[in-house]
């Protein structure tokens, strides 16, 4: 258990003359989605022209469209500016969850990165909500309609990045167990239905094959796809909201 942290994700390595730093699978596997989604930009990006017609820049000009759709219909025309911010969410989230097609651990099972996220966007609400209303408006809101409804404004205002970050990462790693639960099931009863075969007949797991790929379309891109977007769309309405109080 010495190589396993509280979340699950594997320490691969010590640093001990950095005070004892732990890496772990997840920010490995971090690291290499950031370099992926960078080297992808790049290319998407390369040679671009006014009038371009390579496929490259037309899948390019779509993504920018559509994100900045999506932030000027559930945001405002006003932020628009964060149109990069919520399509680095989106690639982020999606291709992190993604990432479990290829037996890699998912960034996105491990609580400390999408509460690290959370976090972000939670600073991001209530710098907002202080701008719009000023700090003593930002306090006097939490008193509202009546003072005596202050500790549960508290509790409801904690709760934003808590629901948040348990949404996400609760529905990505109940994937990654119910999956390799199944996997591991099927392989049993394969051998228990199938062990009498002579040879290497009753050696091969034949349950395993089907069910598996079915689950991980579900698991693996449906739910990470949905999970990524509506992260996203809870960070741009909860941000969007922030400017619209009082």
């Amino acid at each position: 258990m010495d190589n396993i942290n509280i979340t699950g994700a594997k320490i691969l390595y010590t640093i001990p003359v950095l005070g004892g730093i732990r890496i772990t699978e997840t920010q490995v596997n971090s690291w290499i989605v950031i370099a992926l989604l960078f080297v992808l930009c790049l290319v998407l990006t390369h040679g671009m022209k006014v009038r371009g017609t390579s496929k490259r820049q037309v899948v390019a000009e779509w993504i920018v469209e559509q994100v900045t759709k999506l932030v000027r219909e559930n945001m405002g025309e006003s932020f628009l500016p964060y149109a990069p911010f919520i399509c680095a969410i989106l690639g982020l989230s999606a291709t992190s969850s993604l990432t479990a097609l290829v037996g890699a651990y998912p960034p996105t099972a491990d609580l400390n990165t999408i509460a690290g996220w959370s976090i972000l966007v939670f600073s991001l609400i209530t710098f907002y909500k202080i701008k719009t209303n000023g700090f003593l408006g930002y306090l006097k809101s939490y008193t509202e309609p009546i003072k005596i409804f202050t500790p549960f404004n508290v509790l409801s205002e904690i709760g934003t990045p808590i629901s948040m970050t348990f949404r996400h990462f609760g529905n990505i790693v109940s994937g990654v167990v119910i999956s390799a639960l199944v996997y591991a099931g099927l392989a049993s009863v394969s051998t228990l239905l199938l062990g009498w075969l002579p040879g290497l007949l009753g050696k091969i797991p034949l349950l395993q094959v089907g069910l598996p790929a079915v689950l991980s379309i579900y698991f693996d891109v449906f739910t990470s796809l949905m999970q990524a977007f509506i992260f996203a769309m809870l960070t741009m309405l909860y941000i969007g909201n922030a400017v619209k109080t009082d």
